[in-house]
């Protein structure tokens, strides 16, 4: 069968052009594919920068990056300046006590909020409990709000919260 040039050339350049969109979906969906770790998924998040230069102060970025899965409650940039100054010097100054201020806002277990209950008490990384409730679409982990929910990531889950969570203080 013969096939003009002009169409050969018309096919030519439509099927170019039909792969070179293709290619282009295909690269905006793997830049827009969930985040590899929870970690990740904070550092990309310009509201938790705060929460993410302080995980890696008390070297917590592998147990954020294991396999897991994790949940985690990260506050925003805004709930740790409305933390105490001496509150925020003092954990600055003590590594372990950072450390169980930040394992009290991760979960073992991917926990979506659609997953929590009325009333639920989680128990942290840090081995603490903390209460979590749903009423309608608001989720509250301890005194924090939920303001954005399930950002998944290849090993858990970030719900963002509007405060941070102290632990119990241990006599």
């Amino acid at each position: 069968m013969h096939i003009p040039r002009q169409t050969r050339s018309l096919l030519a350049t439509a099927l170019l052009a039909t792969s070179m969109l293709l290619s282009g979906h295909a690269m905006a969906q793997a830049t827009s594919a969930a985040p590899a770790t929870v970690l990740a998924a904070a550092a990309r998040t310009p509201e938790l920068s705060t929460f993410y230069k302080l995980v890696q102060q008390a070297g917590l970025t592998a147990a954020l990056e294991a396999t897991g899965p994790v949940t985690v409650f990260a506050p925003t940039d805004e709930a740790f300046k409305a933390v105490p100054a001496a509150t925020l010097d003092k954990l600055s100054k003590d590594p372990e006590l950072l450390k169980s201020v930040l394992t009290y806002h991760v979960v073992p277990g991917a926990l979506k909020a659609g997953s929590i209950s009325a009333n639920s008490s989680l128990t942290t990384l840090n081995g603490a409990q903390i209460a979590a409730s749903k009423a309608g679409d608001f989720v509250t982990v301890d005194e924090g709000l939920v303001t954005k929910a399930d950002l998944i990531a290849g090993n858990g889950v970030v719900h963002i919260i509007d405060r941070v969570l102290m632990p119990a203080v241990k006599k």
